[in-house]
């Protein structure tokens, strides 16, 4: 049996509802109307009200909601000198949305801390445990990159990599230092990559889809390198999280073996909220020494799921994975960008509430 949390049986992913004050200060900042430390002192309040928000519906584990980040990955290219956005080379959602994304236009190089800042702010704030929220190495280069590597900055992949690598250990060390023990990897390629449909993409764009998710595996284990042992960290798999929309499905089955079995991490934090994930058949997969966290409860809908068909979920799951290594949250945070999900701040109240309830029974 692992010790009890991190993670703990009552988790969320991370991201959380803007509230309208926040997006207005900063429309307002962005306008020139208020100063940066107007709207900094905005940011901090919004914070601390969103970290009683979840300590009120029952978490143990406690993030600042990405309230400082305009989406999930922004705060890393702003902290990552040779970072920028553009338009995703693919776009599989099937509308006319424009994603934007990390790429790498030059020699990568941490120049500010990229979560450590939001990692001090949430500890002085609550008597819980902060999780730290970032992409994974594989975000700056699936979607972003035209051939492989930025054009002009890499000449080969491996360099890209080594240069993430130095990137995340840098941070990490960091988040150590300031007593960080809960970091949680976000990762969208590897579980887009499930999908046969977007096999078909990447093949026709001239990449081998196995080939990728090796190099996505090694890169994460690679930015992990000399992490410090008493520090828990998760994997979340995503297949995209935008205004209740989504980029890929399909079960896990083409990357189960290699990536339960190589990555080197303590937790996955899986999305199973529909069909579009499928079964729990690839959790055979899964070694024994880690915990998966059943993201069973959909933050693109305000749709309130039934505890007692999230149990009976859960015993589903734990015919692979055994009772005592699983854990509930939402399959994704409630707002990866600020635009968030079609959902309201009182539904994912009462989410939250329903997932922390749920694990209590389900584990007491």
């Amino acid at each position: 049996m692992y010790a009890i949390g991190p993670p703990f049986r009552a988790e969320h992913v991370g991201s959380l509802l803007r509230p309208r004050r926040l997006k207005n200060a900063f429309a307002d900042f962005q306008s020139n109307k208020i100063p940066p430390a107007e709207l900094e002192e905005i940011i901090d309040e919004c914070i601390a009200d969103v970290i009683r928000l979840q300590e009120d519906c029952g978490m143990r584990s406690i993030t600042d909601g990405e309230f400082r980040r305009g989406s999930w990955f922004l705060g890393f290219v702003d902290a990552v000198d040779g970072l920028t956005t553009r338009p995703a080379r693919f776009n599989f959602s099937g509308d006319h949305a424009v994603w934007s994304c990390p790429h790498a236009e030059g020699k990568l190089r941490r120049v500010e801390a990229i979560a450590t800042h939001e990692f001090e702010f949430v500890k002085e704030n609550t008597a819980r445990l902060p999780k730290v929220t970032m992409p994974s190495p594989s975000a700056a280069h699936f979607l972003g990159a035209a051939e492989g590597a930025g054009e002009g900055a890499y000449a080969d992949l491996d360099s890209l990599f080594e240069d993430l690598a130095v990137v995340y250990r840098q941070e990490i060390e960091a988040l150590d230092r300031a007593g960080c023990e809960f970091v949680q990897l976000d990762e969208v390629p590897i579980a887009m990559l499930c999908d046969p449909k977007v096999q078909e993409s990447v093949r026709a764009s001239g990449q081998d889809p196995d080939a990728l998710v090796s190099r996505y595996i090694a890169a994460i284990n690679a930015a992990l390198e000399g992490r410090p042992e008493d520090m828990t960290i998760g994997l979340h798999l995503c297949r995209g999280n935008y205004k209740g929309q989504w980029m890929a499905e399909g079960g896990y089955a083409p990357v189960a073996e290699r990536l339960f079995r190589e990555a080197n991490v303590d937790a996955f934090f899986l999305e199973y909220d529909s069909e579009r994930a499928g079964d729990f058949s690839p959790l055979a997969a899964m070694p024994d020494d880690k915990v998966v966290v059943l993201g069973l409860v959909s933050s693109k809908t305000p749709d309130l799921e039934e505890p007692d068909a999230l149990k009976r979920r859960i015993d589903d799951a734990a015919k692979y994975v055994s009772m005592d290594r699983l854990a509930l949250s939402p399959q994704c945070g409630f707002a990866s960008s600020v635009g968030g999900n079609p959902v309201t701040e009182d539904d994912q109240r009462r989410k939250l509430t329903l997932v922390a309830d749920v694990a209590a029974d389900v584990w007491s």
